[in-house]
């Protein structure tokens, strides 16, 4: 998917050494490639920060999909695996916040179609989202009913990485005779468990790990303003600034992600008001 000019909007006035953070866009890296995903933080804000409070106390690290319905849905943020990659292996259910409000209803109306994530929820509960989220890989608009069966509140967009959720379309239910890319039913609640090949250890779980794109601006002793955020891999990172509203862009810094964080140092910002994003064409 091409999409110029996407951006990871950070637009905090800086008149304080207060750090001060704003839009963000995921990134979920996968066997098969990385999944960029911007998120919806104006119009599903309580979702969105929902979904980043997990990402940031740690829940999801080593989670994997366990629930793949080809042509459907691929189901994450519900199992983690300890001690991964040892004998001592162990798969342990994230650990959940209280359910959230379901904001189908707020800000824009956003549907359920290839290529969006929304909150997983028990049936029948409209507010039961916690921690499970999936990305849709068809057009499932049936979800947006108006029901408490459905009202699956979408809170982002894959902006790259569709190929990604296409491989996973490819996957075959097993039959016994797959070598590699299957469905294996292993009971509930891993009865639609993907595989990367038919052996049940974590080596061939589909592993689903998520960094988030945000920037954050440091008044530093002096003056000038330390700006930080987490890069995406291989794509340009362009940091600009604006002193007045309309915002006339200017351009910072321009680099190469390299999926950690990166930091860079404004002198120019003493004694000045000014306004920060970053820039990621697609």
């Amino acid at each position: 998917m091409n999409r110029s000019g996407l951006l990871c909007l950070v637009a905090c006035w800086l008149v304080s050494a207060a750090a001060c953070a704003a839009g963000t866009l995921a990134q979920f890296r996968t066997v098969f490639g990385d999944i960029e995903v911007e998120l919806y933080d104006r119009d599903k804000p309580v979702t969105v920060q929902n979904f980043i409070r997990y990402v940031e106390s740690g829940a999801y690290q080593n989670e994997f999909a366990h629930r793949l319905v080809p042509g459907f849905v691929i189901q994450g943020g519900g199992f983690t695996i300890t001690n991964r990659g040892t004998t001592n292996a162990q798969i342990v259910a994230v650990p959940t916040f209280p359910a959230i409000t379901n904001e189908f209803g707020v800000g824009r109306r956003f549907s359920n179609v290839f290529g969006t994530i929304a909150m997983a929820k028990l049936g029948g509960n409209t507010n039961s989202a916690t921690s499970q989220w999936f990305f849709n890989l068809a057009d499932n608009t049936f979800l947006d009913a108006n029901d408490t069966n459905n009202l699956f509140v979408v809170f982002g967009r894959v902006v790259r990485g569709t190929n990604v959720l296409n491989s996973f379309n490819q996957f075959q239910y097993w039959d016994g005779t797959q070598t590699k890319n299957l469905v294996y039913n292993w009971g509930s609640p891993f009865d639609n468990l993907p595989l990367l090949h038919p052996s049940i250890t974590d080596s061939n779980f589909v592993f689903l790990d998520i960094t988030l794109l945000q920037l954050t601006a440091r008044l530093l002793p002096g003056g000038g303003r330390l700006l930080s955020w987490n890069s995406p891999t291989g794509l340009t990172n362009i940091v600009e600034f604006t002193t007045s509203l309309p915002p006339v862009w200017q351009t910072l810094v321009q680099t190469n992600g390299t999926g950690s964080q990166l930091s860079i140092i404004d002198s120019t910002a003493v004694d000045k008001t000014k306004m920060y994003r970053i820039r990621v064409p697609y």
